[in-house]
């Protein structure tokens, strides 16, 4: 398994209703239009990640822990061999099977207009965003998920590495 961790912060403008993809991207503005966007001034974009971890999300598994303050949204999502991660600007997650440079993960069990009313909230109030992203050649069970959130999640008391 494979960790990367990933900050940004909300905006004002975050609606966080697209029903197919969220999306975390390097750009510091956002339009009330980018309606899947759910962190802005991201420090990481899909071509920043390690390429060790696009190695074992390609054909692999990707779980993404996305913490807001107290608040916690968890996603898993399938890898594809035909991901590039190389989108300099933005990392997107898929309900679909779509792929292009910023995908990271497709046939997500989740898209913006998912995530739980009051974490968009928080984001909307422009707080801190840190994302876990998990890539493992194997599905992992929620509750693994769960134990490597916990252990290696700054936020939560851990430390990655």
């Amino acid at each position: 398994m494979k960790l990367q961790l990933v900050e940004g912060r909300g905006h004002p403008n975050v609606r966080a209703t697209h029903r197919t993809t969220f999306e975390l991207t390097r750009e510091s503005h956002l339009t009330p239009r980018g309606d899947c966007i759910i962190a802005v001034s991201a420090d990481k974009a899909a071509a920043d990640l390690d390429r060790s971890f696009v190695q074992e999300l390609r054909g692999g598994w990707i779980w993404i822990g996305l913490v807001v303050g107290s608040r916690v949204e968890v996603v898993k999502a399938r890898g594809s061999i035909d991901i590039t991660s190389s989108n300099k600007v933005k990392l997107i997650v898929r309900r679909s099977t779509f792929i292009e440079p910023a995908t990271v993960g497709v046939s997500a069990d989740k898209a913006a207009a998912d995530l739980d009313r009051s974490f968009v909230q928080e984001l909307r109030g422009g707080k801190r965003l840190v994302a876990l992203l998990a890539a493992s050649q194997r599905a992992l069970e929620y509750r693994e998920f769960l134990g490597v959130l916990v252990d290696h999640f700054p936020p939560l008391g851990g430390t990655l590495g």
